[in-house]
């Protein structure tokens, strides 16, 4: 359930019965029929095996509909109130064994599971977008995960095609802890006129070899999702090296946000 139906198309199309909850039904049968025919065009699939994938998909905009499930997996904004509450509900109409996961990329685990009845069987399943290039998934139990709950979203994950690495349950833990300070020194270099957008993401990508700058990263994770991230470090380390950027915080409140909303560090209405 999410955002977006990707994480469930692609559970589908790795032989997982899937169903997505969401605001709009629609736009998830939308978004999982677009991206197996991308799939198909591309080779990646076969049309019978797209066919098959679809079948195993199914969309609702209402969490009891899925209440046979033995494993969900949240991935709204990342917000705690926003996660808390939908985490109370799964609480209240899963399956005593079924196992409550989490796709955020740093709020702690342990303060989501305690939201429920059961934080032995919340965890952390962080997938890298986006999910269907991204090899990744990053796991993290929380303080009161069981081992059973993290080797059962272990066996989940590579069942899926993908690559687990498990970090504890600290903010940001090992991605977003690394990367989300890069991205801010990024902000913060921009803002004392170090260098322009373009060379600051030209000196990364050509002098350190990584696909991407550091500013249109930013840009295609979403501006708002970079600040929300900084801010859990923030408040969680209270150290002021993860202070946010002011010029990061000032673009997400004139409303730019990345691709997502056409201008960020770029402009993309073009």
């Amino acid at each position: 359930m999410g955002s977006s139906g990707i994480n469930a198309e692609y559970m589908g199309s790795s032989g997982i019965n899937a169903e997505y909850m969401g605001s709009s039904g629609i736009n998830a049968e939308y978004m999982g029929d677009k991206l197996l025919a991308k799939d198909v065009k591309k080779e990646k699939l076969t049309q019978d095996a797209a066919d098959e994938a679809r079948a195993r998909l199914t969309t609702t905009t209402r969490m009891e509909d899925a209440a046979e499930a033995d494993f969900y997996v949240e991935a709204v904004v990342e917000h705690f109130d926003v996660k808390a509450s939908i985490f109370k509900t799964l609480d209240s109409i899963a399956g005593e064994n079924a196992i409550l996961a989490t796709n955020t990329s740093s709020i702690p685990i342990g303060k989501i599971g305690a939201t429920t009845s059961r934080p032995e069987k919340v965890i952390g399943m962080h997938f890298m977008n986006p999910v269907p290039v991204m090899k990744l998934v990053e796991v993290i139990p929380g303080i009161a995960t069981s081992p059973e709950t993290l080797a059962t979203t272990i066996a989940l994950a590579e069942e899926m095609g993908k690559t687990c690495s498990t970090a504890r349950d600290m903010p940001g833990f090992i991605a977003n802890r690394v990367l989300l300070p890069y991205i801010n020194e990024a902000v913060f270099a921009l803002q004392e006129g170090i260098g322009t957008v373009e060379d600051i993401d030209k000196t990364m990508k050509f002098g350190t070899n990584v696909p991407m700058g550091p500013l249109t990263l930013a840009d295609f994770i979403g501006l708002d999702t970079c600040l929300s991230i900084m801010e859990v470090l923030y408040e969680g380390f209270a150290d002021s090296k993860y202070r946010p950027c002011p010029l990061l915080r000032s673009y997400v409140e004139a409303g730019w946000l990345g691709k997502k909303s056409g201008r960020g560090f770029y402009d993309y209405s073009q």
